[in-house]
């Protein structure tokens, strides 16, 4: 029997150009673009780079906006964890993230 993965995302890195490292459980890491996301409908106050960045957060083990700033898993943005994993690149850790040089 073939037991079916179901990703979950342990760690969501946002970025000033609009795309999130997604980290996910089994060590993966995957670059969500996000750029055309922002210019839609309900994902449109994502386009304030700093609400972007300062709400992303995993909620529901996958990668979320929490917009109202009260981990309200029934109003956050969310992403489903299958689309980020089958459908964006895997990455190398972004370790030039972390430099405070």
């Amino acid at each position: 029997m073939i037991e079916e993965y179901y990703p979950e995302v342990l760690q969501a890195i946002p970025t000033d150009d609009y795309t999130v490292y997604v980290y996910f459980d089994d060590g993966r890491i995957k670059l969500f673009d996000a750029k055309e996301l922002v210019t839609k409908g309900i994902f449109k106050p994502l386009q304030d780079i700093k609400k972007f960045k300062s709400t992303c957060t995993v909620l529901n083990n996958t990668l979320a906006w929490d917009l109202q700033g009260n981990y309200d898993t029934t109003k956050c943005l969310d992403i489903d964890p299958f689309v980020i994993y089958n459908d964006y690149p895997e990455v190398e850790e972004p370790t030039h993230l972390f430099n405070n040089h």
